[in-house]
């Protein structure tokens, strides 16, 4: 069954890139940010991407991606939750979204095509849309580094308790866990 995941990278103190945006500690790692600037050694990021059919982001990662992408990294169907008008990306296409996160997520589930959704980011948006139960899985590759500031993984506060589905070490020393939300 489909689901919708929330996949990213962060600091082990939970921040998705430093106040500024940058993630210079993550690509330090050999990480992929979907960019193709240093895939992970052990193609995980293009397995996890085998399984995904349509992709989720909030305005602000929108905008990152689209200053530091020489190009449209993705070849799915794409939505950007924004109550703004934003360029559409050169080589992609996205839908801007400024309704309710329900409506968004059925359109991005029925232009999934039945593999799974990615919510690729931010936190603030994330933290919505646990609040409104859409979320099924946390993907969160732990970075061992310490930022000490950022932009966190969550927004705010998340209700209930994560299940613990699976750890897997990567190579470069980085950690996946895997966690189900609860409905």
């Amino acid at each position: 069954m489909a689901s919708v995941q929330y996949y990213a990278a962060a600091s082990l103190d939970g921040y998705i890139a430093r106040p500024d945006g940058a993630i210079d500690w993550l690509q330090r790692y050999g990480a992929d940010a979907g960019l193709g600037d240093g895939p992970m050694q052990d193609g995980s990021m293009d397995e996890f991407y085998a399984g995904v059919g349509s992709l989720v982001m909030g305005a602000a990662t929108y905008e990152w991606i689209l200053e530091h992408a020489s190009a449209w990294p993705y070849d799915l169907p794409a939505f950007v939750v924004t109550h703004r008008r934003l360029p559409q990306p050169p080589g992609g296409e996205v839908r801007f979204e400024k309704g309710k996160a329900a409506d968004i997520h059925a359109d991005a589930m029925e232009a999934a095509g039945g593999k799974n959704v990615w919510f690729v980011g931010g936190g603030s948006l994330a933290a919505d849309w646990a609040k409104h139960k859409l979320i099924d899985e946390i993907i969160v590759t732990v970075v061992p580094v310490y930022i000490g500031d950022g932009l966190p993984f969550f927004a705010g506060a998340v209700d209930g308790e994560l299940r613990h589905t699976s750890t897997k070490t990567h190579a470069n020393g980085m950690v996946e866990l895997r966690f189900a939300m609860p409905k």
